[in-house]
């Protein structure tokens, strides 16, 4: 009864895709993701959309139908697109409502299951507040079908979305099978902050923060799970990470200074808003510190963990460049080991900027996970693409167009 009434309301909205649903009320699990029969694997990151702002005005609701419109014109031009992966930020939790926060997932999925496509989550700072809970938009994230968004950690401190997604070859007959190892892995983690749902009270001056870094806990499932899972594979896998807020590595390498051809990308969010930003060393904020540092066990984590080779952030909606970290920066112990941290593009009209929208493509092949080398370009709303580079062991020195400080220009945009 269940079953049928949803595909009669799908059916109704013209987004049916039968035996997925069926497949998803029935609790069975996604198939495996895997790699095209060319040995090819995209993932499209939606980043910072921002929606349920002023919902009380027509203002508010039109800026999620144009970001609506925003995700529909970047995956029309994407065809080949295997995994949308939706970056921070869904929701703007201060301008929501208790009783229906969390509909909005409705609303961004939607052109997702209109093409049949799954889809992982990492929440961002916005994506907790006082009347909108992280919990909450896992389970409704869940409840439709081609949700891979999970938590494979638990505690109340650590976040949400920390989980793995292995990627499998083409001709993998199942996961379980002794000849099907993952080809490549990607990791989500929650960089959490915002403010503590239903604590303290309403008023802004009442809400309880949240920490903005990946928690340590976090940091050693990571570290431990990897190490497992090379184990259990007899060989490095090539992996991917997906996080909202940048660490601090971004923001010293902007302090240096971005090249916009050998770099290229909006460099406009100066200084960048890293992890532990406005926090104290010993946990505090509020108090006129600057920078706590508790995103270096993370930072170290990832130079130090073989096989990953990039890391994508949102959060500062003026950034879109990718660095590759291979040196030590000023400021910081740590060196990198030529790990990538890359910004993707503002996709949302909900959130500050009116830069024009996007979403960044990352595009792994099969041939080139050998060498550790990914390319990746921004599908602009426009359907024109610019930032196309290759990650590649000589990105920072190899000369690429520069991209345009493109603004969006229309009467109902978010200015």
């Amino acid at each position: 009864m269940l079953a049928a009434a949803v595909l009669r309301l799908l059916d109704f909205l013209g987004v049916v895709r039968k035996q997925a649903i069926l497949s998803s009320i029935g609790g069975a699990a996604l198939p495996p993701l895997k790699f095209q029969a060319d040995g090819s694997f995209q993932i499209s990151v939606f980043e910072d959309l921002h929606f349920g702002e002023n919902a009380w005005t027509t203002w508010g609701p039109q800026q999620d139908i144009n970001t609506v419109k925003v995700i529909n014109s970047v995956l029309d031009a994407e065809p080949s697109v295997d995994l949308v992966v939706l970056n921070g930020d869904l929701i703007t939790g201060e301008n929501t409502f208790l009783e229906n926060s969390t509909f909005y997932v409705d609303q961004i999925v939607q052109p997702l299951m209109k093409r049949g496509l799954t889809w992982a989550s990492t929440y961002g700072n916005h994506d907790s507040d006082f009347n909108l809970s992280r919990s909450d938009i896992l389970a409704r994230e869940q409840s439709w079908a081609g949700a891979r968004t999970t938590s494979m950690i638990s505690g109340d401190t650590v976040g949400v979305s920390n989980y793995y997604l292995p990627v499998y070859a083409a001709d993998c007959t199942s996961p379980t099978a002794s000849d099907c190892t993952p080809e490549l892995l990607l990791w989500f983690f929650d960089s959490r902050g915002g403010f503590k749902f239903q604590q303290g009270g309403p008023s802004k001056h009442q809400l309880v923060g949240q920490p903005c870094w990946v928690d340590h806990a976090v940091v050693e499932w990571f570290q431990q799970t990897n190490a497992d899972l090379v184990n259990s594979a007899g060989k490095t896998i090539p992996s991917l990470a997906f996080v909202h807020i940048p660490t601090n590595a971004s923001s010293a390498f902007q302090n240096v200074g971005v090249n916009a051809h050998r770099q290229p990308g909006l460099n406009k969010d100066k200084p960048l808003s890293s992890q532990a930003q406005g926090w104290c060393a010993d946990g505090t904020n509020g108090s006129g510190c600057k920078y706590g540092e508790q995103d270096v066990p993370f930072m170290a984590a990832i130079t130090s963990t073989p096989g990953l080779m990039a890391v994508f952030s949102g959060h500062d909606h003026g950034d879109t460049w990718c660095y590759r970290w291979d040196r030590r920066l000023p400021g910081m112990d740590i060196k990198g080991n030529g790990v990538n941290l890359c910004f993707g593009q503002h996709s949302g009209y909900g959130g500050y900027s009116n830069w024009v929208r996007g979403a960044r493509q990352v595009v792994v092949s099969k041939e080139k996970l050998a060498d550790s080398v990914v390319d990746t370009h921004i599908r602009l709303e426009a359907g024109n693409v610019v930032g196309s580079v290759t990650l590649n062991s000589t990105y920072g020195e190899d000369s690429y167009a520069a991209t345009p400080n493109g603004e969006t220009q229309c009467p109902t945009c978010a200015y």
